[in-house]
């Protein structure tokens, strides 16, 4: 489990939260002071079984992929190597620092910006200042517009919600972790031969009354 200290980020006990914000925080054991502790985000990747990992659209054994490299050339192969998170930063003891993607967990508070994976579904906190927070989804979801949000929107009780996968085109924020590896939209588009996706996948669910995966429902 790589780590490494990240640069010095804003006070999170200063971050002002909506009443929505503070129900989805005490619902999944968050902490924006100090974020989980280690052992605690131990003990919740034991209770779910599994890490943050999302398995392949050809899921096949390693030996099988080296025998057959045309594998990787797969279109849905392409399209989940793009945006396979690698790290992600995170608020763990206090401390703010950089883990592996695999090892977050639910409840976690961690911090994305400007070229940043989205390395889970989350929900924003805070979105730094007064600058809009943009977020390509495309790759997951078909949405042809880009995810936002801005400091007005979510202390207006808007609950904005990101996926595993997309990516940050603008601006810097704070999320909590909702859903992670098998639980993510990510996963259940894969399971569901839905991915890469020729549609808005949101929309397509919204439309056929499917409730979506996660703790909240998108509502941007």
């Amino acid at each position: 489990m790589a780590f490494r200290k990240s640069p010095q980020r804003p006070d999170t006990s200063t971050m002002k939260l909506s009443k929505q914000q503070e129900e989805l925080l005490k619902k999944l054991g968050g902490d924006i002071d100090n974020g989980l502790s280690s052992d605690e985000a131990s003990r919740r990747r034991e209770q779910a079984g599994t890490f943050n990992v999302v398995r392949p659209p050809i899921d096949c054994p390693a030996w099988v992929c080296c025998l057959l490299p045309c594998i990787k050339g797969v279109p849905s192969m392409k399209a989940f190597a793009s945006i396979k998170p690698d790290d992600a930063e995170v608020l763990r003891n206090g401390k703010w620092i950089r883990y592996d993607a695999a090892s977050l967990v639910e409840g976690d508070v961690i911090r994305i910006e400007e070229g940043d994976i989205i390395p889970a579904d989350c929900v924003l906190l805070e979105v730094d200042g007064d600058d809009e927070l943009l977020v390509d989804a495309r790759s997951v979801t078909g949405e042809d517009k880009h995810r936002s949000a801005t400091a007005s929107k979510l202390e207006a009780g808007v609950l904005v919600s990101l996926y595993m996968g997309g990516r940050v085109v603008q601006g810097c924020g704070t999320a909590l972790i909702t859903a992670i590896g098998v639980n993510t939209l990510l996963a259940r588009l894969i399971k569901e031969n839905r991915f890469p996706p020729t549609e808005n996948m949101l929309q397509a669910e919204e439309d056929e009354g499917i409730a979506l995966v996660g703790t909240t429902r998108p509502i941007s």
